[in-house]
């Protein structure tokens, strides 16, 4: 398989997010501004690209039977590393993002990729698959934090664009997620169509 393809393929083809429609929980949920869209989507890369690779290494290993809790530990092993790490070198983003982080072990983008890809390439592809995957789930949830944090804030990043009084507080709530995320995937079909 064209590496490559396998990269783009979770950007574009089979984006998360907005073709997939996988991992509503944290995209709803983290994206109130750009840096925790962009933090959120680094986590999930992050546990992506190890939980594929070693789910790679030892798929003839596991039973059938006992397959997918097989993957939950492994998958549950490096939210274990990563949350460790979050809590002692970003200890802000870490408090932000609160129980998302853990709850990467049920996200079904990353069990999905095990079972559907994984399990069935090799550990270099499927390290691939996981930045593809990842790419795209970071890039989506850091425009939708983006846009949110924009539209009711008025800044990107932490950095004003326009005075905060003219942005509309909604977008920052939980009604401006669902708005914000079905804009975007409108205008992500639309581009996908020409």
């Amino acid at each position: 398989m064209n590496k490559l393809k396998i990269i783009l393929n979770g950007i574009i083809t089979e984006n998360p997010t907005f073709v997939l429609l996988l991992g509503m929980c944290p995209t709803l949920g983290t994206t109130s501004s750009a840096i925790n869209g962009l933090g959120m989507g680094l986590a999930t890369m992050f546990v992506l690209i190890c939980s594929n690779a070693v789910i790679a290494l030892i798929k003839n290993l596991i039973p059938d039977k006992v397959r997918i809790p097989s993957f939950i530990v492994v998958i549950a092993a490096f939210v274990t590393i990563l949350q460790m790490c979050m809590e002692a070198y970003v200890p802000a983003l870490y408090e932000s993002l609160g129980l998302f982080i853990p709850l990467i072990v049920v996200n079904c983008i990353v069990l999905g990729r095990a079972e559907s890809f994984a399990a069935k390439h090799n550990a270099f592809d499927s390290m691939l698959d996981g930045v593809g995957c990842g790419l795209g789930f970071t890039i989506a949830l850091t425009l939708l934090g983006s846009v949110r944090e924009l539209l009711g804030t008025g800044k990107i990043f932490n950095t004003a664009i326009f005075p905060e009084h003219f942005g509309a507080l909604v977008f920052v709530l939980a009604p401006g997620a669902f708005i914000a995320l079905g804009y975007l995937i409108v205008i992500v079909n639309k581009l996908k169509t020409k």
